[in-house]
């Protein structure tokens, strides 16, 4: 495994990010900066963690993100 690019999980991540900014961008607009915004940067934390984790020198700092 070169990058944490070629991790399944990240790249499942990566389309469930997709898919939330697609559905959300259906909200009312006035849910821009309350309820879409807490769930899309909820959503995008998941495949920024696994990238960040893949980065770490030890295996428990990786394991731990």
């Amino acid at each position: 495994m070169k990058t944490f690019r070629d991790l399944l999980i990240w790249q499942k991540g990566m389309i469930l990010v997709t898919e939330t900014y697609s559905l959300t961008s259906n909200f009312p607009k006035d849910e821009l900066f309350g309820l879409t915004s807490q769930i899309r940067r909820s959503c995008i934390s998941i495949p920024s963690n696994i990238a960040e984790g893949f980065g770490r020198q030890t295996n428990k700092d990786y394991h731990r993100f």
